[in-house]
């Protein structure tokens, strides 16, 4: 297969397309060809040498892909899952990683995988869609020893969409309960590879730091691939959502998310986020940057607020003023999704299937812009992403 390795630590330019064999799935795992796949900062600092995988997990880059299942690992069971989960041979898919997702083929625990979201019928495409004619998944679907693989496994009940149909129920597998397949499509490759890892991030983050409604919310970058999930779900959860952004253009894409307000942060942001909370602070803070941002993070949350910090975008050495955590009672978290046991990640993807996916099948929640590259311009890719020119998500397409 195809896959995209890095040559020496460094720029993207350290980026290359080689040949590597097709991994093959262990026990409990799934094997996945791929569609497209997310691009995300964790993996520019894992090319530069700053976020390696998990032992035992590819070299290569990213956390989230769409694509199709091919194979099963031993003692993999279509009954391991349920219905609104169930996963067969030959079904369009999503699954979050902790690496590989920059090739054709990866591996991915079969609790990391889900059946694709979805969304409004008159939802306008993002890409090809799944059927056969649109995207060239047919019977030949891989090439090389895999094709016979899918060929000796291929479902017959497979609908128009691509979705595989469940013998028990008669219904799409991808189809979220209590949502009328008629209302809704399933996502393309480029919609589903972009809000995987983002959406388990926002809502596994979210949960964690026990935010609720009437609550307010400051997220930094509320234009990137997190905040263009974090800002919408906040929103929808019933949160005063205020945002950091990078211009006044994307102050108004911020505000279209739904936040209450946004500001750019060239400007004195902590002042401006004090005003609009009149002086009492805000209750969480979703901080992509780390270091740069803890003293002013700490500054404008209110009594027992609470600072979950999941980038480092600033650097990741800070001092902390003590005695400011402990007259406001604050709390100050970090968390990484790469680094979560296997139980708790699939307990985020069971999560996303039964609270999230339906607020895209219904509309709540809105796809993010996207930006897509082939996989042979992963550099350009990555090149993007650094530049702070992005809105929304970065997607590469694989097949």
């Amino acid at each position: 297969m195809r896959a995209i390795t890095v040559a020496a630590p460094g720029g993207p330019e350290q980026i290359e397309l080689a040949e590597q064999e097709t991994p093959t799935p262990g026990p409990g795992e799934v094997l996945i060809a791929v569609a497209a796949a997310g691009v995300n900062r964790a993996d520019l600092l894992q090319r530069q040498g700053h976020y390696p995988p998990p032992p035992g997990i590819s070299q290569v880059m990213g956390l989230e892909v769409a694509g199709r299942v091919v194979g099963f690992g031993p003692g993999v069971e279509q009954s391991d899952t349920p219905v609104e989960r169930r996963i067969v041979v030959g079904q369009a898919v999503v699954a979050l990683l902790a690496g590989g997702g920059y090739a054709e083929y990866v591996v991915a625990p079969i609790g990391q995988v889900a059946p694709l979201p979805r969304v409004p019928i008159d939802l306008p495409r993002h890409g090809d869609g799944w059927g056969e004619a649109a995207d060239g998944w047919g019977d030949g679907l891989g090439s090389g020893s895999m094709g016979g693989t899918v060929q000796e496994h291929r479902l017959a009940g497979i609908d128009a969409a691509g979705d595989c149909i469940d013998p028990t129920s008669g219904r799409s597998a991808a189809a979220p309960v209590g949502f009328a397949a008629a209302a809704t499509r399933p996502m393309t490759p480029l919609e589903a590879a972009a809000i995987v890892e983002t959406s388990a991030t926002v809502a596994s983050n979210f949960a964690h730091i026990g935010v609720r409604a009437g609550q307010t919310i400051l997220i930094h970058g509320g234009t990137g691939g997190i905040g263009a999930m974090a800002v919408p779900y906040a929103h929808q959860l019933g949160l005063r959502v205020l945002t950091t952004v990078g211009s006044p253009a994307k102050m108004a894409i911020a505000e279209g998310y739904g936040a209450d307000l946004a500001v750019d942060y060239h400007d004195d942001w902590p002042a401006a986020v004090m005003a609009a909370s009149g002086g009492a602070g805000v209750d969480a803070i979703l901080d992509i940057m780390g270091a740069k941002y803890l003293a002013s993070n700490l500054s404008v949350l209110a009594r027992g607020g609470r600072l979950c910090v999941i980038g480092l975008q600033g650097g990741v050495r800070a001092e902390i003023n003590l005695g400011l955590l402990l007259n406001k009672a604050a709390t100050v978290t970090a968390t990484s999704l790469r680094f979560r046991p296997l139980t708790e990640k699939a307990a985020i993807v069971s999560q996303l299937v039964s609270s999230v996916w339906p607020l895209f099948a219904d509309g709540s929640l809105p796809l993010p812009q996207l930006t897509s590259f082939p996989l042979t311009q992963a550099a350009d890719a990555q090149r993007h992403l650094a530049s702070g020119d992005n809105v929304g998500k970065v997607v590469l397409t694989v097949a």
